[in-house]
């Protein structure tokens, strides 16, 4: 027998700086195309620590947060992503990017960069929540042997994946990635993924670290007690071919371009601060390519649910830990203290 679905939900409100409440709200109603989900796992995003604070010019309260999340249609109509007809009962992660589809950049293939771009936590009410509304097509099927957990992992990891491909890593090539929170250790996951065996990691945190060793990353450097340009250097004698920075400070961004060789390639994809000073005439003389990276592509957002799927990255207790959503405010502020202790959390309605 098909279950009711409630009038009312617990959802976790961002009332303003620094002020977040579990309340009593109503369960949206999906428009057209769009689905229902029930939400099975919802991860904190390093975005949603700014925004809490009130440092993001994307969110404004009162606000639902969350779009690293899994869970099972309940209500709503629409074709999946992968052109299968939406139905409750199936189990789901989704692309919360929400883009038109017909401005020039969408039918250029570059939905990340649509113009009138929209994103669940930000412009929309997010996953922090018992339910959310989702278009359809947004939504990716998870399989049976694949915990909602695991599938909210999807999100980060097609950040990774995107990162990685405009950066054309491939087998042969070394990399550092300057960071080693959930984008970073993902990031190690994807270029592996392309065939990457040379990875640096560099973090100021040996907890962190150590992490990144477990995923593959072949050297690591502690930021806070090595010069990590000249570590780098140490390792790869000429710097490295590429260079992910996974932070997103000017410490961290100059650091990247110098630790490349020249004709290297930097990926930004830190939003930490907005502006940062770099080396221009450096970055023109040695002929460094540097390149920002915004979310994913649809197809980015694809290879990491089959990387998922493959169990690729998989939540273990060294890096993770689950939640109650109750608990989502104070795990906030622990990853903002730096006091928690793994990298990511994950919240569970």
């Amino acid at each position: 027998m098909k279950s009711a679905i409630p009038a009312t939900m617990e959802a976790l409100i961002w009332l303003g700086p620094s002020q977040m409440e579990l309340q009593t709200t109503a369960v949206p109603t999906p428009a057209a195309n769009e689905v229902l989900i029930k939400i099975g796992a919802v991860g904190i995003c390093g975005s949603e620590l700014s925004a809490y604070l009130g440092h993001n010019s994307l969110r404004f309260p009162p606000l639902i947060m969350g779009h690293e999340a899994a869970g099972t249609i309940v209500a709503g109509n629409g074709v999946l992503a992968d052109g299968t007809d939406a139905h409750p009962g199936q189990r789901v992660t989704f692309n919360p990017l929400v883009t038109c589809g017909h401005c020039d950049r969408c039918r250029a293939g570059l939905v990340n960069l649509c113009r009138t771009r929209e994103l669940l936590s930000a412009h929309r009410p997010g996953a922090f929540a018992q339910y959310v509304c989702v278009p359809a097509d947004l939504c990716w099927h998870l399989p049976a042997n694949i915990s909602f957990v695991a599938g909210a992992l999807s999100e980060p990891l097609a950040c990774a994946v995107h990162a990685v491909e405009l950066a054309h890593a491939q087998a042969g090539h070394t990399m550092l990635i300057l960071g080693a929170g959930t984008i970073g250790l993902c990031c190690i996951a994807a270029a592996k993924a392309r065939g990457v065996k040379q990875i640096i990691v560099s973090d100021v945190s040996d907890q962190r670290l150590e992490v990144a060793r477990h995923w593959g990353a072949t050297h690591t450097i502690n930021a806070r007690t090595l010069d990590t340009v000249a570590a780098t250097h140490v390792v790869y004698a000429g710097g490295v071919d590429i260079a992910i920075d996974a932070v997103g400070t000017s410490v961290v961004r100059n650091q990247a371009i110098k630790a490349v060789t020249p004709g290297g390639t930097v990926v930004l994809m830190g939003l930490h601060e907005d502006e940062t000073s770099i080396p221009t005439n450096y970055i023109i003389r040695q002929e460094i390519r540097l390149t920002g990276s915004f979310c994913y592509t649809r197809e980015a957002f694809s290879t990491a649910v089959d990387l998922i799927s493959r169990h690729i990255v998989k939540p273990t207790p060294e890096w993770l830990v689950e939640r109650p959503l109750s608990a989502g405010q104070a795990s906030i502020e622990e990853l903002l203290a730096g006091t928690a202790p793994v990298t990511k959390i994950v919240l569970i309605p």
